[in-house]
């Protein structure tokens, strides 16, 4: 079978040709150990490790010290937020944390985890274009607030929330902020610093850098914060994350990182022409089609369609020639309808039958046209299948 189209970027990237060709000496010629540090083999893979480290810091403009490398974004949320919870820091005095009703699920799991100890747990709604409202915000913080855990960029719809707003008013109220940035990193301009972020989850496959292996930004000053690691035995990464470093992931994660820094703003433009010309390629051509998410307050590669009344499984089995994604991938598994549409208020029928469409780095303008084609008559086919006439073409009365 042909390779189809690949168009589910935001579910995983391939590894760029690039990474590979810098992980592959790790895996053979250098393989140390980097906690062993008394030869050469371990002094070379610590220097890797090292070099990733400041890639990675240089990406989200952080101290190279406040990196803390781990098995993925995952890992890394549940390292932020169940770890701020257990520090012996903070545990005398903030029970709380506000977190939004379409986080992805390895926060709104983690934050479920605690509210079954004992936390009293805030979700925030969003309005229907997948916007939270600053008020609401402002509001839900309390004096025992301790931690509010916000996503840069929605997973499904690429809708994002604005850090620096996020970031100043939880510096105002003395409250930590963390922000799973797994879909913005390499693709959004991002400054821990300047945005007010204590902590920050990101994983290298979202980057075109290898599976099993990500990171949590850590913030060390203004204010330091504390962590209680999940692993115990060894106390590698400064006591925050034990266990034997990943050298090959941990270089693949910081050329990836290097990669991203030097060609993002060229790649966005690019990406965001490709979108736009799928999307009003799509909406022009499918009457049912309705855009899901803020039409500009999003990620420049990502669009969620709805092909209302349609089932958007049944549709993307109908065009093997075109990968998309009904649901994120890390939920897909439950056949759940998307809890995200649901809490922006879209209908069951529009959540029944939308599809992410997400663009990357080896998306060309002649597999988006072959794309739009391929949806366009899937959806024609498909009601045809079904009994329709086809609301999709020209003659149809109700088009």
């Amino acid at each position: 079978m042909k390779t189809p189209v690949y168009l589910d970027y935001n579910a995983t990237t391939p590894v760029d040709p690039r990474v590979v060709e810098r992980m592959a000496p790790h895996f053979t010629e250098h393989f140390g150990n980097a906690a062993s540090r008394h030869h050469s083999l371990g002094a070379d893979a610590l220097h890797a490790v090292d070099q990733a480290r400041a890639q990675v810091a240089d990406l989200i403009g952080a101290d190279p010290r406040e990196v803390v490398f781990t098995s993925g974004a995952t890992e890394s949320n549940n390292l932020a937020i169940k770890g701020i919870a257990d520090s012996a820091v903070y545990e005398d005095r903030r029970r709380h944390i506000v977190t939004v009703t379409t986080e992805h699920s390895a926060v709104l799991d983690p934050c479920a985890y605690l509210e079954s100890r004992g936390f009293e747990i805030t979700r925030l709604a969003v309005d229907g274009e997948g916007a939270i409202d600053p008020a609401e915000l402002d509001t839900a913080v309390k004096p025992d607030t301790l931690l509010v855990s916000i996503m840069h960029a929605n997973n499904e719809t690429g809708v994002i929330h604005p850090l620096a707003d996020i970031g100043r008013l939880c510096k105002q109220r003395g409250v930590l902020f963390h922000t799973d940035a797994t879909q913005s990193v390499g693709r959004e301009p991002i400054n821990v610093e300047a945005m007010g972020v204590d902590l920050l989850s990101l994983s290298a496959h979202k980057i075109y850098g290898p599976k099993g292996v990500g990171a949590l930004y850590v913030r060390r000053r203004g204010p330091r914060v504390r962590c209680e690691p999940l692993l115990h035995g060894g106390g590698h990464e400064r006591g925050v994350r034990s266990g034997t470093l990943n050298v090959p992931g941990i270089v693949g994660l910081g050329e990836a990182a290097a990669i991203c820094k030097s060609e993002m703003q060229t790649e966005r433009k690019r990406l965001q022409t490709l979108r736009d010309l799928l999307e009003t390629d799509l909406l022009n051509r499918i009457p049912i089609a309705e855009r899901n998410g803020h039409p500009v307050k999003r990620l420049v590669n990502t669009s969620n369609i709805s092909f209302v009344g349609l089932d958007s499984d049944g549709l993307l089995r109908k065009m093997p020639e075109v990968a998309a994604s009904s649901a994120s991938a890390c939920t897909s598994a439950s056949l759940q309808p998307s809890y995200v549409l649901r809490a922006m208020g879209a209908s069951a029928k529009a959540v029944k039958g939308s599809v992410r469409f997400s663009l990357g780095r080896f998306t060309t303008e002649e597999e988006i046209r072959f794309a739009t084609d391929t949806v366009a008559r899937s959806v024609d086919q498909f009601l045809l299948s079904k009994g329709d006439p086809g609301c999709v073409r020209d003659d149809h009365p109700t088009c």
